[in-house]
């Protein structure tokens, strides 16, 4: 991350030192420096996994898959594939990244925290967390060529809870502890391309990395303890393509259709397994090599925009998880093993609608974006056999404009969501979800004339 910022230093202290206004200096000089500081503060803090999750489903699969949203389409529940603005960065599809305005460059960093409700029969029990979530930016390269980058989560690993289970008179209860910690996340840079005035392309090339660590101890009297460990690392290349392509209903009204493909690759990692009698201290270990996949994904969504004030999109998504093998103990040989049925395919429908009365009004509740969205996803692994819980989650934002030196263009995004997680005996979850993005949106490359 160093180098962004000595990159962005760069771009800044030349932009000031080329500056007609003499006069401006000093104040030009102090503005960029304080950005240029919690820029760098906030893109080296974003790349460190941050738990903000205590979902025991965390503990299956990778974790809870993020959906790689930013400020702007958090509001609308993650809809974003045919969304293209100036303004806004959209890692989702990076054909976007070509209508990035050309004197701006925009950066976006945002955090979330959330409360869940734990309901399992007569039992209830809360818990939160917090923790930043992306940091990315993006700036016009050249004449209908956009570029991106950043730091995006892609899963979170984080659970701690306790089971008891009758054995017999004997040996009494069986108590079992369960533990997990980590997750998954991702450095990319990206290009868009309006090949055509209708029709643009893109692609994110990423660095995934991060690691997972899950482990249950069982202890009961009269039995030996046995603790089991599961840890795995990962670093890999990644690779995900999008399209957009306009098309102008009338002089008001405009759809824009776009597509994505992410590509399937082996994310370099050795899961391994570790299976220790606390008694004796016999340990037995085993390790998969190239353990852990990212599956095929793909991505269709449209956008109706109408008169630059309302943004209505649609968006389905699908990951070819069930295509994978995955580590888990196998009941019959009680090994450690690659398991082909333990993954599924997932399934998800988002829609969401981004309004604004008008951009242009002095008064200031005309120019606040009003968002709303709503999504459906089924799960993508099995527990025990079944299959795990499907999500329905609803949103509800606000894009507030900040004044600064020029205008109202950079903007502060707050919304709320509230995601339902539930499947037949198993827990239900409800976890209510505030996301905080700040949009810097500054014209570093415009210059001032003399009359």
């Amino acid at each position: 991350m160093q180098n962004y910022a000595i990159f962005f230093t760069y771009r800044a202290f030349s932009s000031i030192f080329f500056n007609n206004f003499a006069g401006c200096y000093k104040i030009r000089v102090m503005k960029k420096i304080m950005i240029l500081g919690c820029l760098s503060f906030v893109m080296a803090v974003s790349s460190q996994a941050q738990n903000t999750t205590n979902s025991p489903y965390s503990q299956f699969g990778i974790g809870v898959l993020s959906d790689l949203s930013q400020g702007f389409s958090k509001g609308m529940n993650g809809a974003s594939l045919g969304v293209r603005k100036g303004n806004v960065v959209n890692v989702k599809n990076p054909a976007s990244y070509s209508a990035v305005d050309s004197l701006t460059f925009l950066f976006d960093a945002g955090l979330t925290g959330q409360v869940t409700h734990f309901k399992e029969g007569a039992a209830k029990i809360n818990a939160h967390g917090a923790g930043f979530d992306y940091a990315v930016g993006s700036f016009r390269l050249m004449p209908h060529v956009g570029m991106s980058f950043g730091v995006v989560p892609i899963s979170v690993v984080g659970y701690q809870y306790t089971t008891n289970s009758y054995i017999n008179s004997t040996f009494g209860t069986e108590t079992s502890t369960y533990h997990g910690e980590g997750g998954f996340r991702q450095a990319f840079i990206g290009a868009g391309w309006q090949v055509l005035a209708p029709l643009s392309i893109g692609v994110n090339v990423g660095y995934l990395w991060g690691t997972m660590d899950r482990s249950v101890l069982a202890v009961a009297s009269g039995i030996n303890s046995l603790f089991k460990g599961y840890s795995a690392s990962a670093n890999s290349i990644s690779a995900n393509f999008g399209l957009q392509y306009d098309y102008q209903l009338n002089p008001k009204d405009a759809l824009t259709f776009g597509l994505t493909l992410g590509v399937g690759h082996k994310m370099s990692s050795n899961p391994t397994c570790e299976i220790i009698n606390v008694n004796t201290a016999d340990t037995t270990k085993f390790e998969l090599k190239n353990g852990l996949s990212i599956p095929m994904s793909y991505g269709v969504g449209v956008a109706w925009t109408h008169d630059n004030k309302l943004i209505v999109d649609a968006d389905f998504t699908l990951q070819k998880w069930g295509s994978l093998d995955f580590p888990g103990n196998n009941p019959t040989t009680n090994r450690y093993e690659m398991r082909s049925d333990l993954l599924k395919d997932r399934y998800q429908v988002a829609v969401g609608l981004d309004y604004v009365p008008s951009e242009l009004s002095r008064q200031y509740l005309n120019r606040i974006h009003y968002k709303f969205g709503a999504g459906y996803a089924t799960p993508y692994y099995y527990i025990n056999g079944k299959e795990g819980p499907k999500e329905l989650s609803v949103s509800l934002g606000f894009g507030l404009p900040l004044q600064n030196a020029y205008n109202s263009r950079s903007v502060l995004n707050v919304s709320t969501q509230w995601v339902h997680t539930s499947a037949t005996n198993m827990i239900t979850e409800n976890t209510f979800r505030i996301n905080i993005g700040l949009t810097f949106n500054e014209r570093w490359f415009s210059k001032w004339k003399i009359d």
